[in-house]
């Protein structure tokens, strides 16, 4: 795991003994983009870009307000033959995850064969048993990869975010900024970002339900107050989308309607961003938002993106087992691997935990925000001590991961360049018969000196991520 802000403290550097170094490492693919930083005003530059993205009224909103979406004009260079082996991995593990979350609201044919325990689907966050049987073409059309790269320079998966992943519209929002101000160097070709929105249309198309050919389509969101409701708006204008709330949702004549183009109009397809993403209560009853939908989904004439029940995916305690979803579902060998993470419910793999609890990281399997989480090499001999108990009284509770530190590429500070670290959002869009990664996605960087904090609600920011061949 890395120690963003899932994980809180922000002091690892001092524990690395090595960190992989993006431009040193690739010193082909970043030769040109350095060599015309050289004869660049570095915090210009910075400052210019900025300008480009606050004009465009890129924002991000938390729970202090809206806050600037904070853009490094340096991008991130991949080589498109590395690009290709990475996209192949994460369109494998979506195929994967498609078809282990189709199997457990249908004949649980992983849980059959012993490769994941009752006890861990029981316990996963967002499984919803009583969805079982619903008439779905497609669970997660969209699905975010947290990416990270190691001290040996390979990409490995950080976490799986297939209930409502974020980021696309920033990453294009990003790419036009950027690449208005930096020059693509000679010689090479910049792949586009432009197909994405295609990408995405497919894949909400696709998601429709069976005996419908040409779906009428909607965003959902909460409205501003939710986190990415610039990207709400941004895809909606770019996808030509009319944007609802819940409170315009509306049954009649047996169908779900919304007001489109001044009309109320029956909805094939829901695209849902908004922070409701459970259908039922603990107590088995609906939500709000599910209460309206349940009978339309099981009559199968809505699809919802990305389906509710979707999570089970997303759970701490699943993703220890991707690897053995790619081998069992797909007969294939992982293209990309996890990073190393371990279901202490397991007896031997909890004794394995416990001996490295000063190693490793543990994670409540249904935590969120760095909300307990113990960092093994910076805890307390105490805080170890009590972690110990409470994994052995409650061990499906609990995730452990090995730490992995974030690899380090040159950004703009105090106008001159420096290493801060970097993760990556990438972007598979899947119809029932295909599954598409976009070319690059939203790097995601760390600003302050020694911080492993990306995310944007915890001053971290973004880069361009260019696949350039």
């Amino acid at each position: 795991m890395t120690i963003d802000d899932r994980a809180a403290p922000d002091r690892a550097d001092s524990q690395a003994t090595h960190i992989y170094d993006e431009a040193l490492s690739h010193p082909v693919a970043m030769a040109g983009v350095m060599g015309w930083l050289a004869h660049t005003d570095h915090d210009l530059l910075r400052r210019t870009v900025q300008d480009d993205i606050e004009t465009a009224g890129v924002r991000f909103h938390s729970v202090e307000g809206d806050s600037a979406f904070l853009v490094d004009p340096v991008p991130r260079v991949i080589a498109g033959h590395e690009w290709a082996r990475v996209a192949a991995g994460c369109e494998q593990r979506v195929r994967a995850l498609e078809r282990f979350v189709r199997d457990i609201y249908g004949e649980q044919r992983i849980v059959a064969e012993g490769i994941i325990a009752p006890e861990t689907l029981a316990g996963a966050d967002y499984y919803e048993p009583g969805l079982a049987g619903l008439p779905v073409s497609q669970w997660i059309p969209v699905a975010g990869l947290d990416l990270i790269r190691d001290a040996d320079g390979m990409f490995y998966v950080l976490e799986d975010n297939v209930r409502t992943p974020s980021g696309l519209a920033y990453a294009i929002a990003v790419r036009e900024a950027v690449s208005r101000r930096v020059p693509v160097p000679d010689g090479h070709v910049l792949r586009p970002l432009e197909g994405a929105v295609s990408l995405i249309a497919d894949a909400l198309r696709g998601a429709a339900p069976a005996a419908v050919d040409d779906p009428v389509v909607v965003v959902l969101t909460d409205g501003p107050d939710n986190s990415a409701y610039y990207e709400h708006e941004m895809l909606a204008r770019a996808l030509g989308l009319p944007l609802v709330v819940p409170a315009q949702l509306l049954r009649r004549h047996g169908r779900l309607c919304a007001p489109i183009n001044g009309r109320v109009s029956p909805v094939d397809v829901i695209y849902r961003r908004t922070n409701a993403d459970r259908m039922f209560r603990a107590d088995g009853r609906p939500e709000p938002l599910g209460a309206l939908l349940l009978e339309p989904l099981r009559a199968g004439q809505v699809a919802i993106v990305n389906a509710f029940g979707a999570g089970v995916a997303d759970n701490k305690l699943v993703q220890s087992h991707v690897e053995g979803m790619v081998r069992f579902y797909l007969g294939e060998e992982p293209l990309i691997g996890s990073v190393p993470t371990y279901d202490p419910s397991d007896r031997p793999t909890l004794e394995m935990v416990l001996d490295r609890l000063s190693e490793l990281v543990v994670k409540p399997s249904d935590g969120h925000g760095g909300q307990g989480v113990v960092i093994g090499p910076d805890a307390t001999v105490r805080e170890l001590d009590d972690l110990r108990v409470a994994l052995e009284a409650e061990p499906t509770a609990f995730i452990a991961q090995e730490l992995v530190l974030l690899s380090h590429h040159p950004t703009v500070c105090d106008g001159a360049l420096a290493p801060r670290h970097v993760d990556l959002r990438a972007f598979v869009f899947s119809t029932p018969t295909s599954a598409h990664a976009v070319a690059g996605g939203l790097t995601r960087v760390a600003l302050e000196e020694g911080s492993l904090i990306v995310n944007s609600s915890r001053n971290g920011g973004a880069k361009d991520t260019w696949i350039l061949d």
